[in-house]
């Protein structure tokens, strides 16, 4: 992979697949936003995926759509246990308030959400464990994906 993403981008997608934000299709999904006023279209053939949302269309990293998607397809393996811990976090607003600081933004999470310093370690250690498996990903990403006729 050309860029990687933030590590705290597997957050938010953990938040996309505990609230059931991802919609799986033949080669497509959509992924609606935490705050729910965007939907995002992710598309892939073979390893190169795009996806229409801020991060992987202008940054050239796997947003949190993208990564939400390669979960589902197990092409990374994250226990679906922990994503129930994430569920109704509004990241859109606390992306905002902390300006695009990710790391304080999920801080807050783990505040708000009395997570316990145990639970932190565990749910970091496995999302680190994911980020080396996306490092280790054949995957391309780009603007769109052409489409095999």
């Amino acid at each position: 992979m050309q860029k990687l993403p933030p590590i705290e981008k597997f957050y938010e997608a953990y938040s996309a697949l505990a609230d059931k934000r991802v919609t799986m299709g033949e080669n497509l999904a959509t992924v609606t936003s935490s705050d729910g006023a965007k939907t995002y279209k992710v598309e892939w053939q073979d390893n190169t995926y795009s996806s229409t949302d801020n991060a992987t269309l202008w940054q050239g990293y796997a947003g949190y759509p993208v990564l939400s998607v390669l979960i589902l397809q197990k092409k990374l393996s994250v226990k679906d246990d922990m994503f129930a811990r994430f569920c109704g976090v509004n990241w859109n607003s606390l992306n905002k308030k902390h300006k695009r600081d990710y790391r304080a933004a999920l801080l807050e999470v783990f505040e708000q959400k009395q997570f316990t310093e145990e639970e932190i370690d565990q749910i970091e250690s496995a999302t680190k464990q994911a980020f080396e498996q996306l490092k280790n990903l054949p995957l391309e990403i780009v603007r769109k994906v052409k489409r095999e006729n």
